[in-house]
Formats: structure tokens, C-alpha cells, sequence
């Protein structure tokens, strides 16, 4: 009697998990030497079901959700936390996804007055912000952060036309910065060096 398997099981190659991860092979391997992402081995090659990689990312999107309002937000685990902050919300997703694959508790902020008043309200260890925000700019939100912070690394995320003041901020300290459009890897290797530690 032949087996018939659930139509909805969809596999994926392992390149096909870097691409829809969009991350290096290393975080893959990573993530399945500690259980993340369950993985089948087929003769010489991994074979991932994308339920499951599609239940981590929820899982791990839960985790970077923001807290309530008022509510305490300790670090989980020791997980360095990151504050991304920029208007477009694919850039804002992006970069969540990114840094939460990469095990970095993240969450996220569409205007730099939120941003603000999380880093009043919350630690974190790194800020990466974009430039160009309406309302109060990121050179504003850097003056701000670093009256309250004065130590917490800055990252910032730049375009050709605010070149400017991607000068400006450099001149402020900033710990680093994300040219648009960025790749993946930019933005590991920005927040490893920013955090004081070896890019993965």
C-alpha cells in the first residue's frame, strides 16, 4: 500500500533555506546544532520542511514583538537588545528578521519619539536608526539618546542624499552605518562590531 504524504509538506534544499532566510550558511548550521530548525538529513544534503522554518520565524518574531506599554523588559537569556528605528516598515522588518536570526533580542520602532521614549523606559545595547524619518530626524534622535545613553553604540542607516549628515552623525559618535540598500551580511557585521564583538 503506497505511503501518501501530506500535500502541504513542502521541503526545502538548503540553499533554498539561505535564500528565503536570507542569512549565511554558518546561522544555518548554527540554528540546527542548537535545535532551532529542525532538519533531515538526505544522504550528503540537509532537507527542511518550511512549516517548521515558517514556525521559528513566528517564534521568533514573538520574541522581538515590543512589550507593553509600562511592562518590564529584560533581556532574554543574555541576548544583546536592539532598538531599530525607521518609518519604512519593510526596512524595519527586514532588519528584525535579520538580527533575531542571527540570536539578537530586537524591537522595533516607526518613529524616532517611540524610539525616544523606549530608551528612557528600557536597556538596550544597540540603537541602529535611519536618518531620514519624518517628525524628528535621526540626527535629532542621536542628540536626544546620547544626553540619556551616552554610551549606548549607535548605528545608523543612510542614503546618497543625506550624506551630509551621515557626516554629521559620524561626528556624534556613531559606532557605525548602513549604506541603502544593504545586504544581509552589512548588517550582521554593523551590530557584531558595534556590540564589541567578532562578526559571525
Amino acid at each position: 500500500m503506497p505511503l501518501n504524504l501530506p500535500t502541504d509538506e513542502v521541503f526545502l534544499t538548503t540553499e533554498e533555506v539561505l535564500e528565503y532566510l536570507q542569512v549565511n550558511l554558518r546561522t544555518v548550521y548554527r540554528l540546527i546544532k542548537a535545535g532551532k530548525i529542525p532538519a533531515v538529513r538526505v544522504g550528503r544534503q540537509w532537507r527542511f520542511r518550511k512549516r517548521d522554518i515558517d514556525a521559528w520565524l513566528d517564534s521568533q518574531r514573538t520574541q522581538s514583538g515590543s512589550p507593553a506599554p509600562g511592562a518590564p523588559s529584560p533581556a532574554r537569556q543574555g541576548r544583546p537588545r536592539i532598538l531599530v528605528v525607521d518609518d519604512e516598515a519593510s526596512i524595519r522588518d527586514l532588519l528584525a528578521k535579520t538580527l533575531a536570526l542571527a540570536e539578537y533580542e530586537v524591537e522595533t520602532a516607526a518613529d524616532a519619539a517611540t524610539a525616544l521614549s523606549r530608551v528612557r523606559a528600557s536597556e538596550y545595547n544597540l540603537l541602529i536608526a535611519d536618518l531620514r524619518m519624518p517628525g524628528m530626524d535621526g540626527l535629532t534622535l542621536i542628540r536626544q539618546v546620547k544626553r540619556i545613553r551616552a554610551d549606548l553604540p549607535i548605528v545608523i542607516i543612510t542614503g546618497f542624499s543625506s550624506e551630509s549628515s551621515a557626516i554629521e552623525a559620524v561626528n556624534l559618535g556613531v559606532a557605525g552605518y548602513l549604506r541603502k540598500p544593504f545586504r544581509v551580511p552589512e548588517v550582521l557585521a554593523a551590530a557584531a562590531k558595534a556590540l564589541g564583538a567578532p562578526a559571525a
